[in-house]
């Protein structure tokens, strides 16, 4: 017998988001084990727009309930590499939802006091608070990924001698990111996490797009061209963090994000299943409150005119 707390529309997102998960404790090849060009046969384009409306009202439901009952929090980390629709994806996922209810941050270089603390405490002070969506748009993973593909940078955050030995320091950078999630996730802050899995040829095309179109220069910077030339590294770090830091409780999902409708398809779905987990409730009222508010209600009517017929 199905359990009716469940929402029945869960089973539908499941179905679309499943394989996208990586599965604790596996080890993930990038480009190999995740096709950034994937979608299930029963989601077309044409149905697409309809799919993700559908999908930002359940969302806005949901949101509307976790801000209500403010006993748990959501955060959403995107990763990526450049072009592969991080800002597109929060506009069109988070377009229904009550802004009230969700904090944005960007994560830039790191500023000079920044620097001076350790490498997760810059995002610690940005852990949404309790009813609120949090979104990441880039995280705390820049250390095992910029960081590891450019370890110079290294150099500037202070660190004692024996502690930026490699490849010690990223197994220990992974052990400290997954007891941090951990910490999050007991104390009612839950931790998912979407990589949008951009193929080298399409983020190529979306480069010329932004070079030919004025609309879109803004949006490109030579230093996206010289970070393309690391792909290879990013690859093999992307594989690393996705391999050891997928867990039960804070776990990756590759988004394949070569289409942009089924890169906002997916999101919207795994974060609307995220929220059907944790199942948010509005506040019940005290009997003695409810009663008072009878009474007023009675109260309020009285002072109300016949209402003309």
């Amino acid at each position: 017998m199905s359990d009716p707390r469940i929402d029945p529309r869960r089973h539908d997102l499941k179905r679309m988001i499943d394989s996208l998960r990586v599965k604790p404790g596996s080890e993930v090849r990038l480009p190999h084990d995740f096709d950034p060009r994937f979608k299930p046969d029963s989601v077309s384009k044409e149905d697409a727009a309809a799919l993700l409306q559908t999908g930002v009202d359940v969302l806005a439901e949901y949101q509307d309930r976790l801000y209500a009952q403010d006993t748990y929090s959501v955060l959403l980390v995107l990763q990526a590499m450049d072009a592969a629709g991080k800002d597109g994806n929060i506009k069109h996922v988070m377009s229904g939802v009550n802004p009230q209810g969700v904090n944005v941050h960007s994560f830039k270089s790191p500023s000079t006091e920044e620097l001076d603390h350790e490498f997760l405490w810059r995002c610690a002070q940005r852990v949404p608070a309790k009813g609120m969506i949090g979104i990441f748009n880039r995280s705390y993973y820049e250390e095992v990924l910029v960081v590891r593909v450019h370890p110079k940078y290294l150099g500037a955050q202070h660190l004692p001698p024996d502690a930026t030995k490699e490849p010690h320091i990223w197994r220990r950078r992974f052990r400290e990111i997954n007891d941090w999630e951990r910490y999050l996730v007991d104390n009612g802050t839950k931790v998912v996490k979407i990589f949008l899995n951009v193929s080298r040829d399409e983020q190529a095309r979306r480069f010329l797009s932004r070079i030919d179109d004025p609309a879109k220069n803004w949006k490109f910077s030579p230093a996206d061209m010289a970070e393309r030339g690391f792909w290879d590294d990013y690859q093999h770090a992307y594989s690393e963090l996705l391999s050891h830091t997928s867990t039960d409780h804070a776990p990756w999902y590759v988004v394949p994000a070569d289409r942009k409708w089924f890169a906002r398809l997916a999101t919207v779905a795994i974060l609307t299943d995220t929220l059907m987990d944790l199942d948010p409730q509005y506040p019940t009222v005290d009997p003695a409150v409810k009663a008072t508010m009878a009474e007023l209600k009675k109260q309020l009517e009285a002072e109300l005119p016949a209402e003309e017929d």
